[in-house]
């Protein structure tokens, strides 16, 4: 049976129509609007008492991972904390990405570039990169973004998310760059609400225990049962159909081993930027050919189609797009096939398409709340819904 390519149109009620309108056309927002920037606000390291530690596991695991607590994160936590008290002045976090400011963002600044030029080697200065953004996110999210949601108490969305489950032969694997981790906008934090996190599995980019986790996994599952959804232009990308139409025998079999619950189908989604996720492509290759002798992962294209997400964070092409509309489109054409027919994928693609509209209705809420521009430059109109 052949594979019907569609577009895949994303559910967007009336209420969050945008005017096409570009910066050109829209109002100019004016910089002394109190209401544009989140206020400073105080990391409370305080607060983490467990065993003196100052990031608990219930805390870290509460932001959606089941690993451990990464040893260098806590590190720098704790240098953090004593550059504090040797300051004798509190850190404090705003503005965009809720980033460290002040004359402590000075000094601070001031110490870990000098240590990240000590570094002896690219991986040693990778793993500390990525651990001081995810410690940094962490202490200035604590007592201010939803650890569910990721987004402001106030604007919790998490009583608008219906979690369910996914069908037990799919495992995603969200692999996600320091700088996406606790962005609001971020997608990907979707899955593992609607799913559960041992379905929907965070991974961030550069933290060894996080990698370590999921590269288990996948010397146990095997190379064939390993795919990365991204558009790689540099090697052989497979369609979903070309990927699992195996023909009428080996269909049978294969549904039967996943009814059985004996085999399980791991996808690695690229959470990051577009100009972020070649450098973690490029990690995922290099692992290969540790693992498996070669450096080739095996990607899988999609049948493009315009993502909600798109009119609060455009896409430079169609071939690009956010993470879960990625989880969408794949459980969509998984579901055209005839052995994955019986699953229901269609009605879990919806789930993370309504919640994906829940997303963008509660950026949107608070955009406008804030006095922040709803509209952006228009790309690829003919598709937007």
């Amino acid at each position: 049976m052949g594979l019907s390519y569609r577009t895949f149109g994303f559910k967007c009620p009336p209420a969050l129509a945008f005017c096409r309108m570009t910066h050109m056309d829209s109002k100019p927002r004016s910089l002394n609007n109190p209401f544009s920037r989140s206020p400073p606000r105080e990391a409370r390291l305080s607060e983490a008492g467990e065993e003196g530690s100052i990031i608990t596991l219930r805390e870290w695991q509460g932001w959606g991972t089941t690993s451990p607590v990464p040893t260098i994160v806590t590190r720098i936590a704790e240098d953090l904390k004593d550059l504090e008290k040797d300051m004798d002045a509190q850190m404090s976090f705003g503005g965009n990405g809720g980033k460290l400011q002040g004359h402590f963002k000075i000094q601070e600044d001031k110490k870990h570039r000098a240590t990240y030029q000590a570094l002896g080697d690219s991986e040693q200065k990778l793993q500390f990169f990525s651990a001081r953004q995810i410690a940094c996110r962490l202490l200035g999210s604590r007592g201010y973004l939803c650890q569910k949601c990721w987004l402001p108490y106030e604007d919790c969305m998490c009583s608008r998310i219906a979690p369910c489950k996914l069908w037990h032969g799919i495992r995603f694997w969200l692999y996600m760059h320091p700088k996406d981790f606790l962005r609001q906008n971020n997608t990907g934090k979707l899955l593992w609400q609607l799913f559960g996190v041992e379905t929907a599995s965070l991974c961030l980019f550069g933290i060894s225990e996080h990698e370590g986790i999921m590269w288990n996994a996948f010397k146990l599952a095997g190379k064939d049962k390993v795919w990365c959804l991204y558009p790689n232009k540099n090697a052989v990308v497979e369609s979903v159909q070309e990927a699992f139409d195996q023909g009428s025998s080996a269909d049978l079999e294969f549904t039967e081993a996943m009814k059985n619950g004996d085999e399980t189908l791991n996808f690695v989604l690229i959470d990051g930027t577009w100009s972020n996720s070649a450098a973690m492509f490029r990690r995922l290759k290099d692992q290969a050919k540790l693992v498996w002798g070669e450096e080739d992962i095996r990607c899988i294209s999609l049948a493009t189609g315009a993502s909600a997400m798109h009119k609060l964070r455009p896409q430079p092409s169609w071939d690009r797009t956010c993470t879960a509309a990625a989880a969408i489109g794949l459980l969509y054409e998984l579901q055209l096939l005839p052995k994955f027919s019986s699953f229901g994928l269609d009605k879990q693609a919806e789930a993370i398409e309504d919640a994906l509209v829940v997303l963008l209705d509660a950026l949107t809420t608070r955009r406008l709340r804030m006095g922040r521009s709803i509209t952006r430059k228009v790309r690829h109109t003919s598709d937007i819904c």
